[in-house]
């Protein structure tokens, strides 16, 4: 196989420090005003004149630091966001090679209104900048022994299509997803669509009795045996643990609300792609005046007397009233601030963080057209609790992994050459440790996931025009993601679920964090709410 080119971008680019574009009424990027000034660490910053000091400096241009930048911008504040990588887009890029396009990151777009908001908030149509299409059917399931489910809104065809393999599992399947609807209800009311900064935000009467309605301590595994017993049922349910990076024996039962979400709320194709959601977000960004730079390495959040004054990177001191960290909040604390400046994120605490689920991929173009392929399909393994044992017990590769294929050409013209076909094929990987040596095994490993494919019927992978591979190491080394995990800390816990590192530094004032490890929690949606509600209580905090 073919390893993703060094720079991480896998279409040739090198990794240059690129103005991403000044959108009118733009302020500049904020230095240092004219002098030296003297920091915590001791360092000094020499002065740069001829730029203003920015309201806030957003760290990652993903979907949490683009949704906050907008919404700040959007109040009139003087916002710069900068970005390690060549392009923005964090985990979500895209590649095109031969003319097969690939979206490499987030592929399964679910509540939409959470991007809409942005737009809406921005006092802009959404449509203008990107367009979205629901998918029916939502996803294909296919079990070992060759059924195939596939996802719809239509609770009839499914119930008909689950009573095939399990008429029990059927009479059930409208109660289940009544109990879904309500969860994601409740998840919406109390969880997602409010910061919780305060002891008085997370624990009173409201909050307690939403906690019991969905009952935390219950896994979700154990949930869905309420209402199922066949295997494949339970495996196509449980597999929305994986959505949050985690395993749906460990994780709780709130994660059931995915089956509304999915079937009933709708999971979406992205016109052009879903790195269409990161060029309309950046387009908006700009014409609100938000200053985007790429290629640049941020090395310190630089405070003083206990109060953020900016951000010191190879560029030189920026200096800003506030920063947000678009990023992993454990390599955030653990790269860019000083141990003695983070007690409350220590060294020891990180460690004792569950880090979620990583992400082996390969992405193929390949000149062949397969008709057992939607737009999203799933091959099921025989047993599928053994790779989350192999996962998070053994902290290696599933020896027979769950297969996720993204066909975007499948919705869309123009994704692949004629008579081609653009894969994107995904196997949960564990997080980096010593137990898994990726060195020597991706290669191997590549060969195999594609060998299984072969064995399900999508042959003629090793003979692919464009074959790329991307390991938990490119995850960690493009993004900085904690031991390479996709969406922060896991959710194997009630506490890692509900009780997530908060939005705002406890350490340094002025601090704020987005993304998948703080709240409300992993997945593209989720992260871009996260932005949203930091942007709207920033631009509270600063009068605007």
């Amino acid at each position: 196989m073919q390893s993703v080119q060094e720079n991480g971008n896998g279409d040739g680019s090198e990794d240059t420090e690129r103005d991403q574009g000044i959108g009118e009424g733009s302020k500049g990027v904020g230095m240092l005003l004219g002098k030296e000034m003297k920091m915590d660490n001791g360092h000094r910053a020499e002065a740069s004149n001829g730029n203003l000091k920015q309201d806030v400096i957003i760290i990652g241009a993903g979907f949490g630091g683009l949704s906050c930048a907008i919404r700040l911008a959007t109040a009139g504040l003087r916002v710069t966001i900068l970005e390690r990588q060549a392009h923005v887009g964090g985990k979500l890029q895209q590649i095109q090679q031969d003319g097969y396009h690939f979206d490499r990151g987030p592929s399964t777009i679910t509540m939409p209104d959470a991007f809409r908001s942005v737009f809406d908030q921005a006092g802009v149509v959404m449509e203008n900048y990107v367009q979205l299409y629901e998918l029916e059917p939502r996803t294909r399931n296919v079990f070992a022994d060759g059924t195939v489910v596939d996802l719809s809104r239509n609770r009839g065809w499914m119930k008909e299509q689950i009573a095939v393999y399990s008429p029990e599992d059927a009479l059930r399947y409208d109660a289940f997803m009544d109990e879904s609807a309500a969860l994601y209800a409740e998840a919406n009311r109390h969880f997602l669509g409010k910061l919780l900064l305060n002891p008085s935000d997370k624990y009173n009467l409201q909050m307690l009795r939403s906690l019991l309605r969905v009952r935390p301590t219950v896994r979700l595994d154990k949930l869905l045996r309420r209402y199922f017993s066949h295997p494949h049922t339970l495996a196509m349910f449980g597999r929305y643990a994986t959505y949050v990076g985690s395993s749906p024996y460990l994780s709780p039962s709130i994660f059931a609300m995915m089956g509304h979400v999915e079937a009933e709320v709708g999971i979406y194709g992205v016109k052009g792609g879903t790195y269409q959601l990161i060029e309309g977000m950046t387009r908006l960004a700009q014409e609100k005046g938000v200053r985007i730079l790429t290629g640049v390495e941020v090395h310190q959040i630089v405070t003083r007397h206990g109060k953020v004054i900016g951000v010191d990177t190879d560029r030189g001191f920026m200096e800003a009233e506030q920063v947000v960290a678009n990023g992993d909040v454990l390599s955030v604390n653990r790269l860019l601030l000083a141990p003695e400046h983070r007690k409350r994120m220590s060294d020891a605490r990180i460690a004792k963080y569950e880090p979620s689920i990583s992400g082996f991929v390969t992405l193929a173009g390949v000149r062949r057209k397969y008709d057992q392929l939607l737009h999203h399909t799933v091959f099921f393994p025989e047993q599928y609790k053994l790779e989350f044992d192999d996962i998070f017990r053994d902290r290696r590769m599933p020896s027979d992994p769950t297969i996720y294929i993204c066909y975007s050409g499948y919705s869309e013209a123009g994704m692949a050459p004629e008579g081609a076909s653009n894969l994107f094929i995904l196997v949960n990987a564990p997080y980096l440790s010593q137990a898994w040596n990726w060195e020597e095994q991706k290669y191997r490993y590549g060969e195999f996931v594609l060998e299984q494919l072969e064995a399900r019927g999508i042959g003629g992978l090793m003979q692919s025009e464009v074959l790329i591979c991307y390991t938990p190491q490119h995850i960690e080394r493009d993004t900085l993601a904690h031991q390479g995990s996709i969406y922060g800390i896991s959710s194997n816990s009630v506490k890692q679920t509900f009780m997530r590192p908060g939005n705002q530094s406890k350490d340094v004032q002025g601090l704020w964090y987005v993304g998948g490890t703080t709240h409300p929690g992993g997945g593209t949606p989720i992260v871009t709410l996260s932005g949203q509600l930091v942007g709207e209580r920033l631009a509270t905090e600063l009068g605007r």
